[in-house]
């Protein structure tokens, strides 16, 4: 076996990444050393983000990824700007190589500039979602209140699958509830009177979170989740200014639902008022409403648990009459 040396051989090649869910410029101190270190700093990318910063900084950067070759000729430690295929070429260039065993081959190095922080992919939604309003002819006409009915039907799968425990179903269903957020606040940031945009949103909410934890933003003290909860039926009470416990609750939910809010309102109130007497069955579902929640029950989650168990014996008995058909 034969080495070619008629070229002084690069002694590294470092493969420099940056996430684009970062802003450019934003490089880990690694990164900054590395690029005010290196012989040559290359890039297949006249347009990439992060070449104006590197130039302000005083880093060289030539436009161009030279081939396998012509990169170890070069002598030294080369950065190359990740840019697509231009250090994929590349980097196939110098696997082909040091396949053929022919070239005395230089360190080769993979260096992280950037790392996504949590909830990086958000940004990646949000900028779907920009797009898709924009060009999808069913997508750029949707309203608020078109899209009610979807969130309805969504976060009613979210509780089918939390109640399956179906780990795969429950991600995708977060998802499709997570996407009824964004979607709304696009069509609010186009408002022409009273705009808002998911970054308001997330501000408000975060806003809220922080006020009603005293806890743990502040000074306060919490030792159980009721200590918790008081205080934070006491901090909305306060920021809604409500003259009745019945305030604020949706009398558009489904009856159950409605009669268990009701309930607990007025527990949580210390007050004392007695279920109506009326007949019928609506009085009677009231009262076995009520029961449930002072019981510490969900009379939802217990009635779908029925429910399912209903649906299982009738296609139990719809089995059972086939075979025996």
């Amino acid at each position: 076996m034969t080495t070619d040396n008629s070229a002084p051989a690069t002694a590294r090649v470092v493969l420099l990444t940056a996430s684009h869910r970062v802003a450019p410029g934003l490089l880990s101190w690694p990164a900054w050393q590395m690029l005010r270190q290196a012989d040559h700093v290359v890039c297949a990318d006249p347009a990439h983000p992060q070449l104006p910063y590197l130039r302000e900084a005083g880093v060289e950067v030539a436009i161009g990824v030279p081939d396998a070759r012509e990169v170890i000729a070069l002598g030294g430690t080369v950065v190359v700007l990740a840019a697509g295929e231009g250090e994929r070429h590349l980097t196939d260039g110098l696997a082909r190589l040091a396949g053929s065993g022919r070239v005395e081959m230089p360190e080769l190095e993979l260096l992280p500039g950037s790392y996504d922080l949590p909830g990086a992919r958000l940004l990646d939604l949000v900028e779907v979602m920009d797009r898709i309003r924009a060009e999808c002819p069913w997508s750029s006409r949707q309203t608020h209140e078109g899209l009610a009915k979807y969130g309805i039907e969504e976060a009613y799968e979210l509780v089918e699958a939390i109640e399956a425990g179906d780990r795969d179903e429950l991600r995708e269903e977060l998802g499709d509830v997570l996407l009824q957020v964004v979607f709304h606040s696009v069509i609010a940031s186009e408002d022409e009177e009273e705009p808002f945009s998911i970054d308001d949103v997330a501000a408000t909410i975060v806003e809220k979170l922080i006020h009603r934890h005293p806890h743990v933003f502040g000074d306060a003290t919490a030792e159980t989740p009721e200590d918790v909860k008081a205080h934070w039926l006491r901090t909305k009470a306060v920021e809604k200014q409500r003259e009745s416990v019945t305030d604020g609750i949706p009398l558009g939910q489904p009856g159950l639902a409605l009669a268990t809010k009701l309930a607990s309102r007025v527990r949580t109130a210390g007050l004392d008022v007695p279920l109506p007497a009326g007949e019928g069955l609506g009085y009677e579902l009231l009262a076995l409403a009520a029961r449930a929640e002072a019981d510490g029950i969900d009379p939802e989650t217990a009635l779908r648990a029925a429910a399912r168990t209903y649906r299982d014996a009738i296609r139990a008995t719809e089995t059972s009459a086939r075979d025996d058909g």
